[in-house]
Formats: C-alpha cells, sequence, structure tokens
C-alpha cells in the first residue's frame, strides 16, 4: 500500500491526500513534521535528507516534492484526464503547477507563517505588508486568468488545480481584507463543490 509521511496541516501533505482521493487510492499516512517529530529521525532522512513533508513510498519507491508525487501518481495510474499525455496540455500544466512553487509561495510562506504561526506581539510590520502584495499580486494574476474559464487548463479539472486552488483556498482563509476577485472566488466555489478538496483543505488553519 501506498505510505505517506506528513501531517494533515501541511498544505504540501494536502495536496497528495486530495490526488489520492481523486484517483481512488488507499494509502497509509503517518503522521510526521512538527509537533509529530519524526523527520529528525536518522531513518526518515534515509528517505528525505530535505527532512520535510510529504514523502511517499510506493512498492519500494520512495519520492519527495508535493507537485512530482501528484503527477507522479496522476501519471502512473494512467489519469490523462488529471494529467495530459500530449506534450503542450502536459508543460501547460506543469507550468501552473510550478508557478506555486516559484512565485505564490514567495508571499503565501511568510503570510501564512505571520498571520497563523507567530504570536501577533512578534510579527514584522514590514514583512507582513509586502507578502500581502506578493499575495494579492499572485491572486490577481489568476482572478484575470480565470475570467474566461473554469478551470486553469484544458477546459477541465487537473493536476494543475491541486496546488493552485490549495494556495487560493489558504488565501482566502488568512484574515486579512481580500479584493472582491469574482473569478478567484467562482473557482473556489468549483473547487468546494469536490469532496476531496472539501476534505483536505478546509480544516483550520493550524
Amino acid at each position: 500500500m501506498l505510505k505517506i509521511w506528513g501531517r494533515r496541516n501541511s498544505i504540501n501533505v494536502m495536496k497528495v491526500l486530495w490526488v489520492c482521493d481523486e484517483i481512488g487510492l488507499p494509502y497509509e499516512r503517518i503522521d510526521a513534521g512538527m509537533q509529530f517529530g519524526v523527520v529528525d529521525t536518522p531513518e526518515y532522512g534515509l528517505l528525505n535528507p530535505n527532512r520535510r513533508v510529504p514523502t511517499i513510498e510506493d512498492d519500494g519507491f520512495v519520492l519527495w516534492e508535493s507537485n512530482t508525487i501528484v503527477r507522479y501518481l496522476a501519471a502512473k495510474h494512467g489519469r490523462e484526464d488529471l494529467l495530459p499525455t500530449d506534450l503542450k496540455g502536459r508543460a501547460d500544466v506543469e507550468r501552473w503547477m510550478d508557478w506555486t512553487t516559484a512565485s505564490v509561495t514567495i508571499g503565501m510562506t511568510p503570510l501564512f507563517w505571520q498571520l497563523i504561526r507567530t504570536p501577533p506581539e512578534q510579527r514584522n510590520p514590514g514583512v507582513l505588508t509586502q507578502a500581502t502584495a506578493d499575495a494579492e499580486r499572485c491572486m490577481r494574476m489568476l482572478d484575470a486568468h480565470l475570467t474566461t474559464r473554469d478551470y486553469l487548463c484544458a477546459g477541465r479539472f487537473t493536476v494543475a488545480d491541486i496546488p493552485v486552488a490549495a494556495f487560493v483556498q489558504r488565501w482566502r482563509s488568512l484574515p486579512i481584507n481580500h479584493p472582491p476577485l469574482a473569478a478567484l472566488q467562482a473557482y473556489q466555489q468549483r473547487m468546494l463543490e469536490r469532496v476531496p478538496f472539501r476534505t483536505h483543505l478546509t480544516l483550520p488553519l493550524t
């Protein structure tokens, strides 16, 4: 059975759990990271030298990096609806997935840590201001892209939507002022219609 190391409140673990449910894959999840420890053990270090989550083991094959895991599972199980096999279609999907890592996290990571995991008296106003602006810039870009389409690529739900929608949900859940981005809000509502999204992405922010 597929093994997944990682705590449920990690956005990167959420992505992997979401794709598993979309495909219908059984798995065993092992709590790891933050309060659960595990990642600092020698055994885990052999699986993932980054000592981060998630990590999976699939029939002896060990893999880390959440977006790569999502693509791997979709491809292994022949889900061409989730991950196109034609070169241009797949590149379009991967472009959006990589964009979340290269661009969205620049604002979202410090914004989340400042607002959710840092006591109010220890927050850095300058970091908050910059992170808020960086995150909003990405969300406005998404809103513009989604004005003429329901999903990011291929006219349907694909694995590109998994990391993007995860960050949209997180951004919209943060205690900040959100500009009225109608297309982005409609996109979030479409995601909320998917049971795996509701199961894994609507947990309280911790």
